[in-house]
């Protein structure tokens, strides 16, 4: 069975996602009328009449590249850009140079981490393109694809940013800057030093699962401990050593997770604990997963001076506004270890574990009883391996000013499973 009649078989019996995971693998190379009849039919099931017309638009005149580009548009607004590249190249194929498209089209190729794509979009098309915002993005995807070359000497011809790009033209110099600086060759397998570059932050710990491939130090499903809690504050630790920066309290934000890691967290290092609180100058924020949303994130992305934040779990694969100082590791899927989950016995039958309900204080002294995981470790993670690479950024680490967000995953590729 094609996936085109797999996907057009879930629309009748009604499964919107089912259709909608199969079109993301199946569009690419799907003719565009078959492709455009079957997002009509799932506009209309959604309910997305936008996307729904588009469609119907293009199933009459598949080769109108206004047409091919509203039906991209509107894919890449319901945030199934996979599915809008196809269109937006067609589209681009029969308009040559129009900007629009261009500018569209490498927002899709952005969402889908093709960034070799998008720079090589940008510099066919460049005789159309301005330097706000399609060169300074040809830059940046440079950046995002691993050429820096190619980003210095981009960046170098661009003009005075206007007031609306001011932000990003910094975002750029500060990545260069960062770039030229940091220790270690930059290559597909340096995470922790492209994890600075692109971020500001400082990786504390690399998964040693897969690490020459496909995770290059980032996890996919991780069932958290006790244990990797305190291979972060251990971590930290280190890096604080090496660098120097000194605070006079941890912070705790509002979150079940962040107060079990900020107590455990504030205890380890001797420092009191107190509720969060937006401009609290010389203090370690303590966030356990920024994605829980009672995390404050617009007030995180004021930075006060002294203020560092410290993330224990970062999801790689859903980056979000706001990128901590350090993270303690990077995930796909997460299960804290206070949740309920599924345990395995040695005979493999499963059996459901409830939920942890003790006060945070009892369990952030679970973490501090708990030996920190260092059983395994990925290559060019030791403590000492660490300290020396957080010693070499003590000019350019913490950073000041506003936290921007979280750029991944960037130029080291990771299997993403989810």
């Amino acid at each position: 069975m094609s996936d085109l009649v797999a996907a057009s078989e879930q629309l009748d019996a009604g499964d919107l996602n089912g259709a909608i995971r199969t079109l993301l693998t199946a569009a690419a190379d799907a003719p565009t009328v078959e492709l455009a009849a079957l997002l009509a039919r799932a506009g209309r099931l959604a309910g997305f009449d936008d996307l729904a017309e588009a469609a119907d638009a293009v199933v009459a005149d598949p080769r109108d590249a206004g047409r091919l580009f509203q039906l991209g548009w509107a894919c890449v607004e319901r945030g199934i850009s996979r599915i809008a590249i196809p269109l937006l190249e067609a589209s681009l194929d029969a308009a040559p140079g129009d900007r629009r498209i261009v500018t569209e089209l490498t927002a899709a190729y952005e969402d889908a981490y093709r960034y070799g794509d998008a720079v090589a979009v940008l510099e066919a098309n460049d005789a159309g393109l301005e330097d706000w915002p399609e060169r300074y993005l040809l830059a940046f995807y440079s950046i995002m694809s691993g050429d820096l070359d190619r980003a210095r000497r981009t960046a170098a011809r661009l003009a005075p940013p206007p007031p609306d790009w001011v932000h990003a033209r910094g975002r750029l110099s500060g990545m260069l800057e960062r770039a030229a600086t940091v220790p270690g060759p930059l290559d597909q397998q340096a995470l922790r030093p492209w994890h600075y570059v692109l971020n500001g932050g400082v990786l504390l710990h690399l998964s040693p699962y897969g690490f020459d491939e496909p995770m290059r130090g980032r996890y996919a499903y991780l069932h958290d401990s006790p244990a990797a809690l305190r291979r972060t504050i251990e971590r930290l630790r280190v890096v604080l050593d090496a660098t120097g920066p000194s605070a006079s309290s941890v912070s705790l934000l509002p979150d079940r997770g962040s107060s079990i890691f900020g107590l455990a967290l504030a205890s380890a290092l001797g420092l009191p604990a107190q509720p969060y609180a937006p401009g609290r100058r010389d203090t370690i924020i303590a966030a356990y997963d920024l994605a829980d949303p009672a995390v404050p994130l617009p007030a995180l992305a004021e930075r006060a001076p002294g203020a560092l934040l410290v993330e224990h779990a970062t999801s790689w694969t859903d980056p979000g506004p706001v990128a901590p100082d350090a993270s303690g590791l990077l995930y796909q899927s997460l299960v804290p270890p206070w949740s309920e989950h599924t345990r395995f016995s040695p005979g493999g039958e499963p059996e459901p574990v409830p939920a942890d309900d003790r006060p945070a204080e009892a369990l952030a002294a679970d973490v501090l009883r708990t030996a920190p995981d260092e059983d395994e470790v990925a290559p060019g993670d030791t403590p000492a391996e660490l300290a020396a690479f957080a010693a070499a950024l003590t000019a350019g680490w913490p950073l000041t000013g506003r936290r921007d967000r979280l750029w991944s995953p960037g130029p080291v590729p990771s299997a993403r499973f989810l």
